[in-house]
């Protein structure tokens, strides 16, 4: 069911709401300036505030269209990935305000997890990390993610995607073991920093090669579902937030929706299971596609238009609040 007009209204009112709400109490109880604004004057962080609640409004009246969801979620995330990288851009340059502490690190997903296991401490990443997933479940890397967007775009790049090999969770649990092992080698022997971001670096340059190579080849987001350690970590931590994307028993098998899926989440077998597989991202591109409209969002009690209005609500608040905040 798409909702209403007045219903899109009135949930990109409360957004904004929202969006202001979180982004005040940030602005005032966190020390040291958060909000690009006020790091250039600090007064202006207020005008950012209420600016960033008006695009949280807009961003969630416009994934409310079913119809455009997946187009404008592509569009609203690809948009987010290139201020993120611009600013680092920039703060390479040497404007250190565009960068979050001041020190450059690397911008790699996997450093999320391997960084404090390196360093023994900076949790700030993790606990970000763990508390954004709770609230949105996997949906942390189909809105949020600073990287997956270019892995959807060289996806995309291919009409129809081919089916994953059967070990691609194989993989993917393996890049989690390795990442963690070798940061723990890397403390346990006292490893320079230097050696540590040479490690980072060349994990993300592999990952850049799987999305040019092998994400375009497939139509596949092999970077994501098969690589990226935080993916995976998102899909299995998600089951504690209860959002969920169920498929009826009115699904009249048609696989529309294991086309419209990039996240290798819709096998012919998980619909003939009705479960999605472990990969789903809540990204919801599958919705539109289906004409019997057999696949809806729950939430605990909620149930199809009721919990994806309310998803849609929380993920364009994370949204708006990345979007302001989200810097290396």
């Amino acid at each position: 069911m798409a909702f209403s007009l007045t219903s899109r209204i009135k949930t990109s009112i409360v957004t904004g709401f929202s969006v202001f709400v979180v982004l005040i109490l940030i602005v005032y109880m966190v020390p040291k300036p958060v909000l690009l604004a006020q790091r250039f004057f600090e007064p202006l962080g207020l005008v950012e505030v209420f600016l960033l609640a008006i695009y949280g409004s807009l961003v969630c009246y416009l994934l409310a269209d079913e119809r455009m969801q997946a187009k404008w979620r592509r569009r609203i995330w690809l948009v987010f990935s290139c201020w993120f990288f611009l600013q680092l851009l920039l703060g390479l340059i040497g404007l250190q305000e565009f960068l979050m502490t001041g020190v450059l690190h690397l911008p790699v997903p996997a450093m999320i997890l391997g960084g404090p296991l390196y360093r023994g401490g900076g949790l700030f990443m993790p606990i970000l990390f763990v508390s954004t997933v709770f609230l949105a479940g996997p949906a942390w890397c189909s809105y949020l993610c600073y990287l997956g967007a270019w892995d959807l775009y060289l996806a995309r790049l291919k009409r129809k995607p081919e089916r994953m090999p059967r070990f691609r969770l194989a993989l993917q649990v393996a890049s989690v073991f390795t990442v963690v092992v070798v940061a723990l080698l890397l403390r346990f022997f006292g490893a320079p920093s230097l050696l540590a971001t040479m490690c980072g670096a060349c994990f993300g340059l592999v990952g850049v090669g799987i999305m040019i190579l092998w994400s375009r080849k497939l139509g596949q987001m092999v970077h994501c579902t098969a690589y990226c350690p935080i993916g995976l970590l998102a899909t299995i931590l998600g089951k504690l937030s209860f959002w969920r994307l169920k498929i009826s028993d009115s699904c009249s098998d048609c696989g529309a929706c294991t086309f419209a899926c990039r996240y290798d989440a819709l096998r012919p077998e998980d619909i003939k299971n009705r479960r999605v597989g472990l990969s789903c991202t809540l990204c919801g591109d599958c919705i539109r596609t289906c004409k019997a409209r057999s696949i809806e969002y729950s939430w605990l009690w909620f149930n199809g238009y009721n919990a994806r209005l309310a998803f849609v609500a929380v993920i364009s608040t994370l949204h708006a609040v990345f979007f302001g905040v989200a810097r290396i």
